[in-house]
């Protein structure tokens, strides 16, 4: 795969694309989009040319053999993380932003807390509060420049209505890949706490060269009984279109549980997901995806090292994901005016940081997914916007 190579997406039906100048305000012809987490690289020829014989094969009816579905899933977890699991524990749902929704309504009530280390995905909060439940934010400290969990804080903080906590494990937006250590005390935080926990690890398979993603499952087998897992082919390969998600629930009775929710809203995977996700959990795929990892490195070590260019700016060191973490706040600037400069002066579309929560009021989440052109142009515009610092 030759990730140099464009991919022009614009106009072609793209929200990243097509909708930058609505979620981002910028109205520039040569906007640079880097907000939404999408990336600009078409799958592997596996996926493609999986996608190609389905379509040609004409038939769209309703379909079986969803057994090979799950067992490629056990077969990647298995390779590319060491977790072995049994494909029996698998579900499917319309992505994993609804498998969180689901849990939310199947394992907590309405007026319940969920809780979350902040900063943090910010769909966290809004599907929390979309269903009803309060957010409770954990905030996260930083040390050496990253962020760790502040331990000694958060007890204080928990008011015993929680009931669920959400985790991002590799982190978004900070791209954190948390050590056995730290998934240990957050596995022991919820048994103190009589919590849930749902493990999004969704960027599991996106850790740069030096790091390991560890699944929680494999960390703490000790928690089974209280963890449901979440990951999907979509950040991967970049399918969030087809909209699978794999829910995987090694305790027989949380999965009855989630089972029969799905069940209650006649909820089944599709077709084009479920064959494009069989055929990317391959060892083609995952040669793909080995490619992959390091040239995002390659793209993080640019966008670091043109950053340190700029006074006033930090680059949060990046240990997985295609998502670069931003702080503005040695600029002394508000919100609004360092905003201002990337929105309108370097014409890029990033993402806000204070829907993430408690800490991203000053930072900035950049899309850096993309080929190494439009990074190195991404540089130079933000040097421009601020060179009254430099």
């Amino acid at each position: 795969m030759n990730f140099d190579k464009l991919f022009h997406r614009k106009g072609l039906g793209s929200k990243k694309w097509d909708e930058v100048h609505l979620h981002t305000g910028v109205n520039a012809d040569d906007a640079l989009p880097m907000w939404v987490a999408d990336m600009d690289f078409q799958p592997p020829a596996c996926v493609i040319d999986t996608a190609r014989r389905v379509t040609e094969a004409g038939d769209f009816g309703y379909f079986c053999r969803m057994d090979e579905f799950y067992a490629s899933v056990a077969w990647w977890q298995e390779a590319r993380h060491g977790w072995t699991i049994d494909p029996q524990w698998c579900l499917t749902t319309f992505g994993l932003g609804n498998a969180i929704a689901i849990t939310l309504q199947t394992f907590s009530q309405p007026g319940d807390a969920v809780a979350y280390f902040t900063p943090v995905y910010h769909e966290f909060q809004l599907k929390t509060e979309r269903n009803g439940r309060t957010p409770r934010q954990l905030p996260l400290a930083k040390e050496g420049g990253k962020y760790v969990l502040d331990w000694d804080a958060y007890d204080g903080l928990m008011t015993g209505t929680e009931k669920i906590l959400i985790i991002s494990s590799p982190h978004n937006p900070a791209g954190r890949v948390w050590n056995r250590d730290e998934l240990r005390a957050i596995a022991d935080f919820c048994v103190k706490h009589d919590l849930l926990l749902i493990s999004d690890e969704i960027h599991n398979d996106l850790v740069h060269p030096g790091h390991a993603h560890i699944p929680m499952a494999v960390a703490c087998p000790d928690i089974l009984d209280r963890l449901i897992m979440m990951n999907s082919a979509s950040k991967t390969f970049n399918l969030a279109g087809l909209r699978t998600g794999n829910v995987i629930i090694p305790d027989e009775t949380l999965r009855k549980r989630f089972a029969h929710a799905i069940g209650a809203l006649d909820m089944s995977p599709n077709l084009y997901g479920v064959r494009m996700t069989e055929a990317a959990y391959s060892p083609e795929g995952a040669a793909w995806v080995d490619g992959l990892c390091a040239y995002l490195a390659g793209n993080a070590k640019v966008m670091a090292e043109g950053i340190a260019q700029i006074p006033g700016l930090s680059f949060m060191p990046m240990e997985s994901t295609y998502l670069a973490w931003i702080d503005f706040a040695g600029t002394g600037m508000t919100a609004d005016e360092f905003t201002a400069r990337v929105r309108d002066d370097a014409r890029i579309g990033a993402s806000p940081g204070r829907p993430f929560g408690t800490g991203g009021e000053t930072c900035l989440r950049f899309n850096i997914g993309t080929q190494r052109s439009r990074v190195i142009e991404a540089v130079e515009r933000l040097q421009s916007a601020f060179k009254d610092l430099q």
